[in-house]
């Protein structure tokens, strides 16, 4: 995780970023210790990356790689504005148990990067329409030697794949089927048949941009029905209130880089 110690919203590179809106420093920092605070009373390790000033959107730390079994591919942001957040992310992995690989495609790390252990021998899911080039899929199958299914966003409010669709468990997935091509749709119909079907409230709401254990699901504040949603399936719901992230377009995910050593 990285810290919003510099977050602003002073560009708009999507749909939910409105530079009139003044973002609360203090309040964003403030959410983002109690979403720490959360992973680390559940058990897990956070490490924290420093924020670096000039980079507003360092907070969403999912962006700036996606980690398999120890090896690491590296993010390449579209935009300019973010492009120098990928060094900060590759040095923190050189200083890791991690064997790093440079992208040569554009790519924005787990924001279009999901990975499911258990599902069929262990599968990544890929996200592209927006942010991410689509033959940086094929660059993340060599690199990480993990099958790699390509999904088709088409909303402009759902840019990443991590606004759309969210890893429940190992082989478990659930998503909002209309940020997806038809042919998409159809190809995750076919890989998760029991996958939890959001809608577009639950979508609208970040719920979708969730961290899960297994066992915990978290999600913001705002996302009550997606969160009854999971709990019918098992899972149990933990809410964190992220209203200051979201003005950037983020919610638990984008601001939670997943360590697979």
């Amino acid at each position: 995780m990285c810290p919003p110690e510099h977050f602003t919203v002073e560009y708009t590179i999507n749909p939910w970023m409105d530079t009139t809106v003044p973002v609360d420093p203090a309040l964003a920092l403030k959410q983002w210790h109690l979403l720490r605070d959360t992973l680390t009373d559940l058990g897990h390790a956070v490490h924290v990356l420093d924020a670096h000033p000039g980079l507003p959107d360092m907070v969403y730390a999912a962006n700036g790689a996606f980690s398999v079994d120890g090896r690491v591919y590296g993010a390449r942001f579209k935009f300019p504005q973010r492009a120098a957040e990928a060094a900060a992310h590759q040095l923190f992995y050189a200083g890791g148990p991690w064997t790093f690989a440079g992208p040569e495609h554009v790519n924005e790390g787990e924001g279009d990067f999901a990975y499911l252990p258990g599902a069929y021998g262990g599968l990544i899911l890929a996200g592209h329409g927006f942010r991410t080039d689509p033959a940086a899929h094929a660059e993340a199958q060599e690199v990480l030697g993990r099958p790699v299914v390509s999904l088709k966003l088409v909303d402009p409010a759902f840019y990443h794949l991590d606004t759309a669709l969210a890893a429940l468990d190992d082989r478990h997935i659930t998503y909002y089927p209309d940020a997806f091509s038809a042919a998409s749709q159809r190809v995750l119909r076919q890989l998760f048949p029991d996958a939890v079907i959001a809608d577009r409230a639950d979508a609208e709401s970040f719920g979708l941009n969730l961290v899960s254990d297994g066992h915990h699901v978290i999600l913001n504040t705002e996302a009550t029905a997606m969160a009854d949603k999971v709990r019918a399936h098992g899972y149990t719901p933990v809410l964190v209130e992220l209203t200051e992230l979201k003005r950037g377009g983020g919610s638990v995910k984008c601001a939670v880089a997943e360590l697979r050593p």
